[in-house]
């Protein structure tokens, strides 16, 4: 079963892609969808196509996706929520399972602790997935962490 874990954002949005396989989590592939449209309709639009593209590339059966739980700034909190219903819309309508977790519950679940940092999450992400030679953007590493989250739980009530 192949997952595809997104950390959303307006302007970058990080993925991850693993392959569960015995119990086991492979890791497939992560990186970063850079929208660089400049208006918010057109920049909405790359998103759609970008994320669309990279569903139809790894044919994932579950998209695992970070809640948007707290944000500091609200214009920049509704432009991420804004790219987060288009990523679950494309989800959607291409049939995928839909997880989503707060960013607590899947530091809690990758690392035993829901307010471990970003260097603790990176460090167990590796461990997890055998690959010590990893070297990802914050926001790669955080998409692999709701995906492997997504394929060792069930999804919160």
């Amino acid at each position: 079963m192949i997952i595809l874990g997104i950390d959303p954002g307006s302007r970058r949005i990080g993925y991850g892609v693993i392959q569960i396989q015995k119990k086991e989590a492979l890791f497939l592939e992560a990186g970063i969808l850079r929208i660089t449209e400049k208006g918010r309709r057109d920049a909405l639009l790359e998103a759609r196509d970008r994320f669309s593209e990279l569903i139809d590339r790894f044919q994932p059966a579950i998209l695992a996706i970070e809640k948007l739980y707290f944000v500091r700034n609200q214009k920049t909190g509704l432009e991420v929520a804004e790219a987060r219903g288009v990523i679950l819309g494309v989800a959607v309508g291409k049939g995928l399972e839909i997880k989503e977790y707060t960013p607590n519950e899947i530091k809690a679940g990758v690392t035993g602790y829901g307010f471990a940092d970003k260097r603790a999450v990176a460090k167990m992400v590796k461990l997890i997935l055998k690959r010590p030679d990893l070297n990802l953007i914050d926001d790669a590493t955080d998409a692999l962490a709701v995906a492997l989250i997504a394929g060792r739980t069930p999804p919160p009530s």
